[in-house]
């Protein structure tokens, strides 16, 4: 993989007056487990570069165009451009309109400032230009991202292009008895940065706390402010490494900006080094610091008040600094790994089958186009991405959704459309390899029309097969209705603990897939305890009056045995059901999940929940009666006996969040490990071609 990063134009990528954007490229680079694979692009005076695999450009001077026009065709005709696999443009959108004509692969766009402000997505139209034509839009905070989004319609606003990356910092060991009387201001001396509140306040505190030192770090030449006392001392402008330094001794550091931050490096650098940070409520500030002190109205009575309160209450201040340093997570390393995973997740690399042909493949089942998106995420596309990882050329064919659109006065189900088309895609693809995939309305009449032609073909079959469970009589005939013709069925559930054989079955677990299972909530702090979504419809999308699942009952018994357990319930209780990426948004804020599927527990059966939220970071719970231990362990997944049991877990783990946090993070590492859809996908092929080769699969026996 070739990442280039591109500067925005004469940002300084020196050592001693490196811009933030520099400092933020450098930083996650240098940690990126594709360090090796990075070059940065920039066009500098500056000489004394932060890294080796940076390169200088020099754009020709044309008084027609330009600079930053100019800038940007140097890099485009930069030998390197062609090459590169990602391409990652930081703080300028107005670079985009420039480069996508020449570029067709991924791009990344991040923002380090507001949006609104900026050459480039200022305008409605700009910022649905760069919906419509970058893969990610990372912003260092969430107010940024509000910014972007302003008025834009619901179908934009919920984008799943967009993260939140913060900036970042390192943390090092910090003793606090080393910390003196120190109170610090950081930045831009300007009114826009409140440096004229702090001046006038500092003034107050240091006349009054007589053995209290105040610094100010910074400079301003177009605007003058000069505050004088005799513990006042101004060091001008410092490069990053003194400052991180000199902050490990500083007690008090102000942030008094008057204007929206996007983010604030000042007091993310302060808390990572143990500092009491003060900041106002502006902007992307409040994000910074989980513990810092917010003023409540920004003026120079609060402000005196606040630094007043800490010097004169030492345990509150020395609270307040533990606190700040104890919290901080921003470290280099865990924003690269966000980017990294990012990197991954928009990287296929095309491999083939034990350096097999390429594989023609024809996948038919319900790919739900008449949903308009909101059944996108199934595991019918999960497989179907497997097959495409793998390296090899598939047709896909969305039977029900020919039927739906094909029903006519001499075609009352649309069934005489649907198997001519069939059949014609299979004409015209001559696939390798036919997979079905609860294609129920494919005839039995089509299915003996392709065997003639000695094609292999497949199905899988998601929904449980349990006497026990639900519409048992309907799955088992499902199943069953075409099994002449199928050389190979794939089920959810253990095939040797139904109470019926079907010929040449194995197991597969429901795959996770890299594109879909994109969150890590293990790495953030959930506003919910416990996820639990179910649905008694998926094509009718909503509640249906009059209908009950048991396991409503099991959880609103769960719900009522554990007050202090914050759920987030869907499907029941008259909340309606969720889906596709608002499905994502609201998982997004839950540390743990319940896996629950439908009837009695039968050996290996989950629905594909397990994938969603084991796969996107959640501590989940499982009954243990699904046997689901043979595969994991208590290292990844958190099994329970009963109601009782589970309660106790849930507890358990929503005061231990270190534990919470490993085996929620393991689990989703293991699962991307042994069930991803490539795997799962490889192992379909497989055993339907019956292809013998050493590769394990973990779930083969």
């Amino acid at each position: 993989m070739k990442i280039s990063i591109l500067l925005p134009y004469k940002e300084n990528y020196s050592k001693d007056i490196a811009g933030a954007v520099s400092l933020f490229v450098n930083d996650t680079s240098n940690v990126s487990k594709f360090k090796k694979n990075i070059t940065v692009y920039g066009s500098t005076n500056k000489k004394d570069f932060l890294s080796k695999n940076y390169i200088n450009l020099k754009p020709v001077k044309n008084f027609l165009q330009s600079s930053n026009r100019e800038y940007v065709k140097s890099f485009i005709e930069h030998p390197n451009f062609k090459k590169t696999d990602i391409l990652e443009i930081h703080n300028r959108p107005n670079y985009i309109k420039q480069i996508k004509p020449n570029y067709k692969k991924k791009i990344f766009l991040y923002f380090h400032n507001d949006p609104l402000t900026m050459n480039g997505s200022k305008s409605l139209s700009d910022r649905r230009f760069i919906i419509n034509n970058v893969d990610k839009i990372i912003f260092n905070s969430k107010w940024s991202r509000s910014r972007f989004f302003l008025d834009l319609n619901e179908k934009e606003l919920i984008s799943n292009k967009s993260i939140i990356c913060y900036q970042s910092t390192d943390k090092i060991p910090i003793s606090f008895n080393n910390k003196k009387k120190i109170i610090t201001f950081i930045g831009k001396l300007n009114k826009a940065k409140g440096f004229d509140i702090f001046g006038n306040t500092i003034i107050k505190i240091l006349d009054k706390h007589k053995d209290w030192k105040a610094y100010v770090i910074g400079d301003e030449p177009r605007e003058k402010m000069f505050f004088n006392h005799k513990n006042l001392i101004n060091l001008g402008f410092k490069n990053n490494e003194f400052i991180l330094n000199f902050l490990k001794k500083v007690s008090i550091s102000v942030v008094s900006s008057r204007w929206e931050e996007p983010f604030g490096r000042t007091s993310l650098e302060a808390a990572s080094r143990g500092s009491a940070v003060i900041i106002s409520n502006k902007g992307g500030l409040p994000e910074t610091s989980k513990s810092a002190i917010i003023l409540k109205s920004l003026d120079e009575e609060n402000l005196f008040q606040e630094i007043s309160n800490l010097i004169l209450d030492k345990k509150r201040l020395v609270k307040k600094q533990k606190q700040n340093y104890k919290n901080f997570y921003l470290t280099h390393k865990y924003v690269s790994k966000i980017i990294d995973n990012l990197r991954n997740q928009n990287f296929i690399k095309i491999i083939n089958i034990n350096n097999k042909k390429i594989l023609k493949i024809m996948h038919i089942t319900n790919f739900n186009y008449r949903f308009d998106g909101r059944l996108h995420y199934n595991t019918g596309r999960r497989i179907n991405n497997g097959f495409v990882r793998l390296g090899h050329n598939v047709l896909t064919v969305s039977d029900r959704d020919i039927l739906h659109n094909n029903k006519r006065l001499n075609d009352l189900a649309g069934s005489k459309s649907l198997q001519k088309s069939i059949k014609n895609n299979y004409k015209n693809f001559k696939p390798d390899l036919i997979i079905l995939g609860h294609a129920d309305n494919v005839s039995i009449e089509t299915l003996d029309d392709f065997k003639k032609d000695k094609v292999m073909i497949g199905q899988w079959f998601l929904d449980p097969l349990s006497r026990y469970g639900p519409d048992y009589t309907s799955n088992k005939r499902r199943v069953l209705d075409k099994n002449l013709f199928i050389d190979s069925t794939f089920l959810t559930t253990d095939p040797n603990s139904i109470d019926f054989k079907i010929k040449n079955s194995f197991y597969i677990p429901n795959p996770c897939d890299l594109s879909f299972e994109v969150l890590e909530n293990f790495n953030k702090n959930c506003e919910n305890d416990l996820f639990f979504a179910m649905s008694h419809g998926v094509h009718r999308g909503e509640l249906k009056k009059g209908k009950l699942d048991n396991r409503e009952f099991f959880v609103n018994r769960l719900i009522k045995k554990n007050p202090n357990i914050k759920f987030d319930i869907y499907g029941m209780n008259n909340i309606q059901p969720i889906w596709s990426n608002n499905f994502l948004i609201n998982l997004a804020n839950s540390s743990m999940g319940l896996n629950l599927s439908r009837g009695k527990p039968i050996k290996y059966y989950s629905s594909d929940r397990i994938a969603q939220l084991v796969g996107n970071g959640l501590l989940t719970f499982i009954d243990e009666k699904t046997c689901l231990s043979d595969f994991f362990s208590n290292k990844e997944i958190v099994f329970y006996k009963n109601l009782d049991d589970l309660s106790y877990k849930l507890n358990k783990f929503k005061r231990d969040k270190m534990n919470r946090v490993k085996i929620a993070k393991n689990g989703k590492k293991f699962y991307f490990k042994h069930f991803n859809s490539s795997i799962v996908a490889d192992f379909i092929i497989n055993k339907t071609l019956g292809i013998n080769n050493s590769k394990k699969f973990l779930w083969q026996k």
